[in-house]
């Protein structure tokens, strides 16, 4: 698919590709133009020489038969006189008079036309022809005809021009080579520093420095620059690290100081309302003034519970670990089950617990979790629903499933639901009653905290379905699994 791609936009090519693309194209379009010159000039050269080689031969050989003439002008070359002057370079001589007859020619020789000056050419022969003068004025009364096949001429310079083809193509890939190199030990630089910067965009460390070129070229000044640019970032993330966990240690210590003043405020209105029914007997409940502390008294229980899982969550964030011990996960999920039982209603809650199922956590936290994901799942069915609780030992994993066959989660919420103040909507809905939107991601965060993980999907049934797994501690002595249902 990259080759296609490639083939279809060479802008997309590496750039040391093009780079070597380039060189070799400037290298083979001057060679080419050299080569075609050079190659015309040899050609000529070549063709002049064979020229002028037959213009010779033949003026040597009329030369020779007019020594050999005598004056009366009748010819003294025999016709074995006339093949061995042709003999040296095979090729073919015939006299012939002014008007083109064949005095003297060797057998079987082809016909090369009537005497004219110059080089002509006859089918595969190059002819030349030079005047005998025999007579004392000077006019020449025969004609010597010297041919050659021009094959091997043709044959030479189709060679030459083979060799200059070879000659451009080796030179082009030469060049192409020698880009490439050049181009990639120039680019070797670059390349190190995309490496860098991909392990620095997959971790998403700016601690990690830029290797230094030791060329003080724009390749050296990009490094120097990247790696100023990632001193920054790492110098501005530090800073905005130590501001988030100042203001974690700050949300953690504050909410851990509202609990006193909230937990006075409780312990008041507790006490004003019980004096309330004392004083004025049960029908004081109508009261204004009892009406008035009861609306209070729900509010602060609320701004408790709040403050709670804010303590909660501000202390998961800022690192802070509640002492841990060894516990059973199936009996804190008991525990939980049996709380649960004054607001369960009329929905029926299995509780299928293969236990013991060691954990190392802290206990408080773990019920928190444990209750959280009970209290939601009745919170979010309708009565007469069926809330199923399995607690087992897999894959050396502790693992906690919760699943119901209410009305199930909204599509695509699976992971949003685990967010801070995320309510859903529907027959149970999940802002219905007293929560605060903090129970799942309070589960999650005690989850995250202990080494766990926590996911959200569809149970069989069609309801939700949430199941935590936490990594087992040391291990308790083996129980039967029982299951009990509240």
């Amino acid at each position: 698919m990259r080759a296609e791609r490639l083939a279809r936009n060479p802008r997309g090519w590496p750039l040391r590709w093009r780079l070597a693309a380039v060189s070799a194209g400037l290298t083979m379009a001057i060679l080419v133009v050299f080569g075609f010159v050079i190659g015309r000039l040899a050609e000529d050269r070549i063709r002049d020489d064979f020229d002028e080689e037959l213009t010779t031969a033949a003026s040597q050989i009329a030369t020779e038969i007019e020594l050999a003439t005598a004056t009366g002008g009748s010819l003294q070359v025999s016709q074995d006189d006339l093949e061995k002057m042709a003999m040296a370079d095979a090729a073919v001589v015939r006299i012939v008079g002014p008007a083109g007859e064949v005095e003297i020619s060797a057998p079987g020789t082809p016909q090369l036309g009537d005497p004219a000056q110059g080089i002509r050419t006859m089918g595969d022969l190059s002819v030349a022809t030079a005047p005998v003068i025999t007579s004392s004025i000077g006019v020449p009364q025969r004609f010597v005809q010297y041919a050659r096949d021009h094959e091997e001429l043709d044959k030479t310079i189709s060679r030459l021009w083979l060799f200059l083809m070879a000659g451009v193509l080796a030179g082009t890939a030469l060049a192409a080579l020698a880009g490439f190199v050049v181009a990639g030990r120039a680019m070797r630089p670059i390349s190190d520093l995309t490496a860098t910067a991909r392990e620095i965009a997959s971790t998403r460390d700016p601690s990690r420095r830029v290797p230094q070129p030791d060329t003080g070229d724009e390749v050296a000044e990009l490094a120097r620059t990247l790696d100023e640019m990632l001193q920054g970032l790492d110098a501005a993330r530090a800073e905005r690290e130590q501001v988030v966990q100042a203001q974690r240690e700050f949300v953690a210590d504050a909410s851990h100081e509202l609990r006193t003043p909230l937990t006075s405020v409780l312990a008041n209105l507790e006490l004003l309302e019980a004096s309330l029914a004392r004083e004025r007997g049960e029908a004081a409940t109508d009261d204004e003034d009892a009406a008035t502390v009861g609306s209070a008294l729900r509010s602060s229980r609320r701004m408790s519970r709040l403050v709670s899982d804010l303590l909660l969550l501000a202390r998961a964030d800022a690192g802070r670990t509640a002492p841990r011990t060894d516990c059973d996960l199936a009996q804190l999920t008991r525990d939980a089950v049996e709380e649960l039982r004054p607001i369960a209603g009329g929905r029926e809650i299995g509780l299928d617990a293969r236990g013991p199922v060691a954990v190392n956590g802290n206990p408080d936290e773990l019920h928190r979790m444990v209750s959280n994901l009970l209290d939601n799942a009745v919170r979010h069915t309708p009565e007469g629903s069926r809330i199923a609780v399995e607690v087992e030992r897999r894959d050396e994993r502790a693992r906690l499933t919760v699943s119901d066959d209410g009305p199930g989660l909204p599509e695509g919420l699976e992971q949003q639901v685990f967010e801070r103040f995320v309510r859903g909507s529907g027959p149970a809905d999940r802002s219905a009653g007293d929560g605060t939107g903090l129970g799942l991601a309070i589960v999650r965060a005690v989850a995250s905290s202990h080494g766990g993980e926590v996911e959200a999907g569809r149970s069989p049934e069609g309801g939700a379905r949430f199941r935590i797994s936490l990594p087992l501690g040391r291990s308790l002595a083996r129980e039967g699994g029982r299951v009990e249902t509240v």
